[in-house]
């Protein structure tokens, strides 16, 4: 959501960025002296004329608008305004409005006429516009595909010799896969053009050979790389043995990706020269940023707006570098002397020191890198970025990720979960969470979990951890099934694994484990390997091979490594733990059995959702987006009206203060009636008194009213009896790694203090909401507990949704309850909701 206060930064489709925001009064002298740079033919085309000039009235027309019925965005590069896009509602309070949009000629073709339809599009939805309507010349070719790729169900008319065109705007599943797929080509490319950039210039390499900018220039050098290395210099004509320039243009050489290890006060004079040499992106090695303090910040901030300004990204600062181990391109432009073998392995750390300790351990293990980023203080470039790169990177298979904060957690749910349909995405991310938002609490560590999980994450708890499951990944096909084949020559390791295998979720097949004993050859050993490789009760297998006692194993250890690799030859994955020798290459080999089996563990669990089916984003009946706007007011929510615009009625309430008021309320709402303490905590504790039901007439309520008053306090709720169900509770909160989750779970005391709550992130499908219903561990009194009937499920599967759909639509909406929901065998009744409120997500 695009504001006056508040402007976005676009990528574009080559990956340079632009800023988008309202159009201002004062922006006046800019878009004339934009329209001064348009060529006749764009002037034609825009304004079906030759319109030389822009007269003042139609200037102050232009750059004077209401933000409502009456908008305009414009798009800056620099300090330049290179386009415009506007649209007018035709009428006071009519459904439909004229849009139209001009770009530069020189920034014609980058995708900025779809950025300017997008947001245009979103501001006037909020607005009550329903339609848009264009006129758009024949020979417009570009502007006519602009509004025929975005998705839209255009109606074309051709009169006059100009195409009418006219289509609703609120979004589809078309709009939206238009609008991400441009999202992650845009995304893709702006980190292609810095993992495999043609030139690097480093900044801030000392003559000397001392230093962090002459480690990452020393290490450029000496890993090979295939492009051009520009040491930028002041005074030296020659820097580690390479001819030094004063500036990056200076060298004549295309240089696509910076290097910057200066102070901070001297990072914007190495903007504008790298800007000056067309490059595409800065690795911002320097610490001294936000990671300092609040000057730190400021300065951060300053150095993101004026490469943003130059079309450039940002990586770090506070960081490590990136690599890409591609033989075409070979870069190392980290502080890590050394990188993992080139392999199928995408890494994203956000931490400098432990991505060089990541490199390294994944080196020793074996494990083949594809490319790798560190982000630091994450300035610009996220995780985010490298999922979209990574996802169609023909060199990466397996992404694994160092999470110590989320950049934008809804997007990263989002991304996840389609991105982990193809390849699969390894997080070393904490559990633990802050408090929630306001007096709401979100998900526990399990709960999170458990929300990794639905998004097809593979989450672990250590670095040991995220390399297991890495090599796992990276070496084996993924399990058919759960059940797993233990083979060693120890009973007692085959033992502690049928124990692992049980802890993690994994069945033992039948007929194992098998223990051969430990005089058994390598080749007894092998056969009983590949018996079970060729068993169809079997999914996946564990190898493991103890020291055997002197003289007891008939075979020598190259007898044993030379046996196993055909034995474990198959489309089944394979763990070992070999306490002497080794297992075969391409075998991932753990230390110990534990290890072993909690990679295949989490592994299996992925292909076990892989292999579920994903669901549908069901359209929902009754959701009026137009109330939804008046319903959000700029002070905070009606929470009624609000849930009314989402089709969830709640049923009335009034809060009163005296019992001539309940009187009076009872009597509006018709008797019997229910009188609440309408503090929030105490508002459905029957067991403590605080809620009084079936009150038939006014003397029962001026009664009730007085004892209730008298131990809680005067403001008391007065409600409508409904029939009674089985309590349930829905709540929404932010989670800093997936954003808004839903929650659901049965209502009372013991449930609340034991957390019996189940969470899903935004947006819900059909699945995800049947699952949530299903899911806490009291869910068994929904469908029918010693004798009570089974309520109706799927009346509360659309509850969740339409709760889904309200926080994936409504970024302002930060936290939810509705406490009670009363679930009964004919629906269900909502009886309170809380409602919080903040700034919207950008």
């Amino acid at each position: 959501m695009t504001t006056i206060e508040q402007a976005v930064d676009v990528l574009l489709s080559d990956g340079s960025t632009v800023q988008l925001r309202q159009i201002r009064p004062s922006d006046a002298a800019a878009i004339v002296a934009m329209h001064s740079r348009f060529s006749e033919r764009t002037r034609y085309l825009r304004y079906f004329s030759p319109y030389p000039r822009i007269p003042e009235r139609d200037l102050q027309r232009f750059v004077n608008v209401d933000h409502a019925d009456r908008e305009a965005f414009v798009v800056l590069a620099g300090d330049r305004i290179v386009a415009v896009g506007r649209y007018e509602r035709l009428g006071p309070a009519a459904p439909d409005a004229e849009v139209a949009f001009v770009v530069e000629d020189a920034y014609q073709g980058r995708g900025i006429g779809s950025v300017l339809l997008e947001h245009l599009a979103d501001a006037a939805t909020r607005f009550g516009i329903v339609n848009f309507v264009a006129e758009v010349l024949p020979a417009n070719g570009p502007m006519l595909r602009v509004f025929a790729d975005f998705g839209y169900q255009l109606q074309r008319q051709f009169a006059d010799g100009v195409v009418h065109l006219t289509f609703p705007i609120a979004p589809t599943d078309a709009t939206l896969a238009v609008q991400r797929g441009r999202e992650q080509r845009t995304e893709a490319r702006s980190m292609a053009r810095l993992l495999a950039p043609r030139g690097v210039a480093v900044y801030g390499a000392s003559a000397t050979g001392q230093g962090v900018g002459a480690a990452v220039l020393g290490h450029l050098r000496d890993g090979g790389f295939t492009g051009a290395v520009v040491p930028v210099h002041p005074t030296a004509s020659r820097v580690a043995g390479l001819p030094a320039y004063p500036s990056a243009a200076d060298a004549g050489l295309p240089v696509d990706l910076a290097v910057v290890a200066v102070a901070p006060e001297s990072t914007p004079e190495v903007v504008a020269d790298a800007a000056a040499a067309g490059v595409h992106g800065l690795v911002v090695i320097s610490a001294g940023f936000a990671e300092a303090g609040t000057e730190g910040a400021a300065a951060q901030r300053a150095l993101v707006r004026a490469a943003h300004a130059a079309g450039m990204r940002v990586i770090g600062p506070n960081c490590l570098g990136v690599a890409n181990t591609d033989p075409a391109v070979r870069l190392n432009a980290t502080l890590a002397p050394r990188l993992p073998a080139p392999g199928r392995v995408g890494i994203f750390s956000q931490s400098g020191a432990f991505g060089v300790a990541l490199l390294a351990e994944a080196d020793r293990r074996g494990l083949g890198l594809s490319s790798f980023v560190s982000a630091g203080n994450r300035a610009d470039v996220s995780g985010n970025d490298l999922l979209q790169y990574w996802q169609d990177d023909p060199a990466t298979d397996v992404i694994m990720l160092y999470l110590e904060t989320f950049g934008n957690p809804r997007k990263f749910a989002r991304l996840a979960r389609r991105i982990g349909r193809d390849k699969p995405v390894v997080a070393l991310a904490s559990p633990a969470r802050p408090p929630g938002v306001g007096t709401f609490v979100g998900p526990d560590a399990t709960a999170v979990s458990a929300l990794f999980a639905q998004s097809g994450v593979i989450r672990v708890d250590t670095v040991a951890e995220l390399l297991d499951v890495g090599v796992l990944l990276a070496n084996q096909p993924l399990p058919a099934g759960n059940r797993v084949g233990v083979v060693g020559n120890s009973s007692a390791l085959t033992g502690l694994a049928a124990t692992a295998c049980a802890a993690q979720g994994l069945t033992v097949a039948t007929g194992y484990p098998r223990d051969v004993g430990p005089r058994a050859s390598a080749a007894e050993f092998a056969e009983a390997l590949a018996v079970a490789t060729a068993d169809d009760g079997v999914d996946a297998l564990v190898a493991l091979f103890a020291p055997p006692l002197p003289g007891q194993f008939t075979g020598t250890e190259a007898d044993l490594t030379g046996a196993l690799p055909t034995a474990l030859t198959t489309a089944k994955p394979a763990v070992a733990t070999f306490l002497a020798g080794r297992a075969p290459a391409g075998i991932p080999a753990y230390p110990s059995v534990e290890e072993a089996v909690r990679a295949l563990g989490r592994v299996t669990a992925y292909a076990d959702w892989l292999r579920r089916p994903p669901g549908i984003l069901p359209e929902l009946p009754d959701v009026d987006r137009v109330a939804t706007q008046a319903a959000l007011r700029t002070d905070g929510a009606d929470a009624t009206a609000l849930l009314g615009a989402y089709g969830i009625d709640v049923v009335a309430s009034a809060s009163v203060g005296s019992a001539e008021e309940a009187v009076e309320a009872a009597s509006r709402f018709g008797y019997p009636v229910a009188l609440k303490v309408a503090a929030a905590g105490l508002r459905h504790r029957l067991d403590l008194g605080a809620v009084r039901l079936d009150l038939p007439d006014a003397v029962a309520v001026r009664r009730t009213y007085a004892e209730l008053a008298a131990t809680f306090g005067a403001e008391v709720l007065v409600q409508p009896m409904v029939a009674p169900g089985v309590a349930c509770v829905v709540e929404l909160v932010e989670d800093p790694a997936f954003g808004p989750v839903v929650g659901f779970g049965l209502g009372g005391v013991a449930t609340e203090l034991l957390g019996d709550r189940a969470w899903r992130a935004v947006p819900l499908t059909d699945r995800d909401a049947a699952e949530l219903v299903d899911a806490p561990r009291a869910a068994p009194l929904l469908r029918g507990h010693r004798g009570a009937a089974p309520v109706d499920r799927q009346a509360l599967a659309d509850l969740l949704l339409r709760v889904g759909q309200l926080a994936d639509e409504q970024p302002r909406v930060r936290a939810l309850t509705l406490n009670p929901v009363l679930a009964r065998p004919d629906g269900l009744s909502v009886l309170h909701a809380t409602v919080l409120t903040g700034s919207a997500t950008p």
